[in-house]
C-alpha cells in the first residue's frame, strides 16, 4: 500500500470515527472510550477492520494481511472484495467454538491463522487451525478470508 493510500485510509477512518456514536462501546477501556465530542486525539479502529496472520505450516514465513470493510474495501488481503462480501453474509463469523463441542478426529493440515481486530464493532481475537473436524469447518466457513489447504 502506498503512503498516499495509507493517508487516504487514515483520513477516512478519522472521518468515520468522528461520525460514530459513542454508545455501544462496552467499556473496553480503550483510549477515548469515555468523554464527549472532541475528547481525545488519534484514529479509532473501524468497525470491520481486521489483521490476518497466516502460517501455512510449510516452513515459509507467516503472511500478514489487513482488511477493512466499511462501505469501501481496503487492505493488503489478496481477495479483499470477496472476503468482505463473504464475511458480511455471516451472522457471527468469529464466534469461538463452544467449550464442550465434540469434534471428529481428522487432520486437515498444518495451517494456522490468527485474526485480530474488530468486526461488527466487536473485538476479534481468534486463533484457527485445521487440527480436527470442528476447526476445519470453522476455517472453511470463513471462505475467502483464509486460503484452503494446498496439496
Amino acid at each position: 500500500m502506498s503512503a498516499m493510500s495509507r493517508l487516504v485510509v487514515l483520513a477516512a477512518l478519522a472521518v468515520l470515527a468522528g461520525c460514530a456514536s459513542p454508545s455501544g462501546n462496552g467499556g473496553s477501556g480503550a483510549a477515548g472510550a469515555s468523554g464527549g465530542a472532541g475528547g481525545g486525539g488519534g484514529v479509532s479502529q473501524a468497525d470491520n477492520d481486521l489483521q490476518v496472520t497466516l502460517d501455512r505450516g510449510d516452513g515459509s514465513s507467516p503472511e500478514e494481511w489487513t482488511l477493512t470493510c466499511v462501505g469501501f474495501v481496503e487492505g493488503s488481503h489478496p481477495e479483499a472484495e470477496a472476503a468482505c462480501a463473504h464475511l458480511a453474509g455471516l451472522d457471527d463469523p468469529f464466534a469461538p467454538l463452544p467449550v464442550d463441542v465434540v469434534c471428529t478426529e481428522q487432520y486437515g493440515g498444518p495451517q494456522t491463522a490468527r485474526v485480530i481486530g474488530r468486526w461488527g464493532g466487536e473485538p476479534v481475537d481468534l486463533e484457527l487451525s485445521r487440527s480436527d473436524g470442528c476447526r476445519i469447518a470453522q476455517w472453511d466457513a470463513l471462505g475467502p478470508l483464509l486460503p484452503g489447504p494446498v496439496g
